[in-house]
């Protein structure tokens, strides 16, 4: 199975051959599926949308509908190697409440979510406008997105959270992007843990 969006073969990369996933926002499931196909995993999705839980089944993928917001207290701690949230962390209302339920019921977190601070979003914004564009496709008063944010901004969190960014993945195109990815880049992909304790 090809992977429809960048972000999909970017977190395969970062998840284990035959781990346990938890897939929040999880759509129609395409994700999880993917990843179930590549790497072997075996896992759950969780889905509030209706309308998209039953083509969650058709593709044979394992979802619980539930609302993020309430948070995960339905699942214990370290039920899983990865929480994975794609493309869904800036639609969230606590977001900041939501990361530290992926690490608490889970070993890894890895999120991906397009980047504000990419160069076009700061040109439109220059010329007095919202962004709107393939990342950003919805006009400002009908978008799903209300907590938009840069790379900086993600890891400046992290930072004031305690948790530990494992690794980065800025991409454009499909491409990673290296030198000035703030700018560069319009989607980034995080994989992060629990901070370790001082020596």
């Amino acid at each position: 199975m090809k992977s429809a969006r960048a972000d999909y073969a970017v977190i395969a990369g970062q998840v284990s051959s035959g781990a346990k996933v938890l897939d929040l926002g999880c759509g129609d499931g395409t994700l999880l599926r993917y990843l179930r196909e590549t790497k072997n995993v075996r896992g759950y999705g969780i889905e509030i949308e209706d309308a998209k839980i039953p083509a969650c089944v058709r593709n044979g993928i394992n979802v619980l509908q539930m609302d993020l917001e309430s948070g995960l207290s339905g699942f214990d701690s370290d039920s899983f190697d990865y929480v994975i949230l794609s493309l869904t962390l800036q639609a969230l209302r606590n977001s900041e409440y939501l990361l530290s339920e992926m690490l608490r019921v889970g070993r890894e977190g890895i999120v991906s979510f397009p980047n504000f601070g990419f160069w076009r979003n700061r040109v439109q914004l220059a010329l007095g406008r919202m962004p709107r564009n393939e990342d950003f496709p919805n006009h400002w008063y009908d978008t799903p997105n209300i907590h938009l944010c840069t790379l900086a901004d993600f890891e400046a969190l992290c930072r004031q959270r305690g948790i530990r960014i494992l690794e980065r993945i800025a991409l454009h195109g499909g491409r990673q992007i290296g030198v000035a990815a703030n700018l560069r880049s319009s989607l980034a992909v995080y994989r992060f843990g629990r901070q370790t304790a001082a020596a």
